[in-house]
């Protein structure tokens, strides 16, 4: 019970504080995150009236999980789709039908964050398992240092592809102006490719979190045999995902930037070998999240953690800084390929390995 307050207590917490620093350096912010002069006030816009849904966002983020642990999945799923259904109907009636532009959008945005952060605080007070009560949610250092090392592996995650994502945005700002496409063009398809394929990782990261439980519980009890199972068993759900998402990103990359609107020729050519390229080891990328969240679940949240910055931080970043230097903007394209590679041998191996100690084979 107190682990459950504290947690949502410090979930909320956070979003003000981010919200607070997002309104104070929102403009520094953005200029280092790599955001080009002409698309600069449309992102202040959005991002100063969306910074006030920041702790409703991180508190249905972060209390969905909570909620899965007190045995509700499905509560869950219905926070994150209530929320995204409102903001998707309201994008239309603010955008199209009041012609409110990008603060339309905005708006849109932090109504669905508030409803879905109102509907997890709702589910956390009616918990089945636990009854949480105002001496739960008093914040203890105890209680926070055991929260923070079990979640050590996905803030990890989170924060490298956050450092990533700002070395890659000033990459493709810098040496898109280099090339023929211009800075504007690489950022506005990295972007929305970028989109795409979380839309494919979150069913991969869904299938590592759904894994954590079952994993831990059966790690705790002594039966391997089944942790063994249900990892292999994610991992094969994970692949059959990864092989599709490979074959359609392979085949049909034009025809999904169309979706997102019309561009010029060069637009087109850029997003089509940036898919071609960037994610053309797709196929094996189910492999670090989930092999990740599984060394988390058996109590080796340090493995999980080194895991968990393989891809964007020991591979991709250094890669991110040298192969632009030698090839261009090319070289951006041809980073993240080489990392997926290195990261799924990476995690393979030491969930190999792991997987060969002798309680495994009992």
């Amino acid at each position: 019970m107190y682990y459950l307050g504290n947690a949502a207590v410090l979930l909320f917490s956070c979003g003000l504080v981010l919200c607070f620093f997002t309104e104070l350096f929102l403009e520094h912010m953005l200029r280092f995150f790599g955001s080009p002069d002409n698309v600069l006030e449309y992102a202040m816009t959005y991002t100063r009236i969306t910074a006030f849904g920041f702790p409703f966002l991180i508190l249905s983020t972060g209390g969905g999980h909570l909620i899965r642990a007190d045995g509700r999945p499905k509560m869950t799923m219905v926070c994150n789709l209530t929320g995204a259904v409102v903001n998707t109907i309201l994008d239309a009636i603010f955008v199209f039908g009041l012609n409110l532009g990008m603060a339309g959008a905005a708006y849109a945005t932090i109504i669905g964050q508030c409803i879905s952060g109102c509907m997890a605080i709702w589910f956390l007070g009616h918990c089945k398992t636990v009854k949480i009560c105002r001496k739960h949610l008093m914040v203890k250092a105890g209680n926070v240092g055991r929260i923070a090392s079990l979640g050590m592996a996905p803030c990890s995650n989170q924060l490298a592809m956050m450092i990533v994502q700002i070395i890659m945005n000033k990459s493709l700002k810098y040496y898109g102006a280099l090339s023929v496409y211009g800075e504007s063009i690489p950022i506005a398809c990295s972007g929305i490719i970028s989109k795409v394929n979380m839309v494919f990782m979150a069913f991969v990261i869904g299938i590592s979190q759904g894994l954590q439980p079952i994993v831990s519980f059966n790690y705790g009890a002594g039966k391997y045999h089944r942790v063994k199972e249900a990892y292999l068993k994610a991992i094969l759900c994970g692949g059959v995902l990864a092989v599709a998402a490979f074959l359609m990103f392979q085949i049909c990359p034009r025809q999904i930037i169309s979706v997102f609107g019309d561009g010029s020729e060069e637009y087109y050519e850029f997003a089509v070998n940036y898919f071609h390229i960037f994610l053309f080891f797709t196929f094996v990328n189910f492999l670090q999240p989930i092999s990740s969240n599984f060394f988390t679940a058996i109590g080796k949240p340090k493995r999980g953690s080194f895991l968990a910055l393989t891809r964007q931080i020991i591979f991709l970043l250094p890669l991110l800084i040298i192969f632009p230097m030698m090839i261009g903007i090319d070289g951006i394209m041809y980073a993240g390929p080489i990392a997926d590679f290195l990261a799924a041998l990476v995690s393979g191996g030491m969930a190999a390995l792991e997987l060969r100690r002798k309680e495994y084979r009992l």
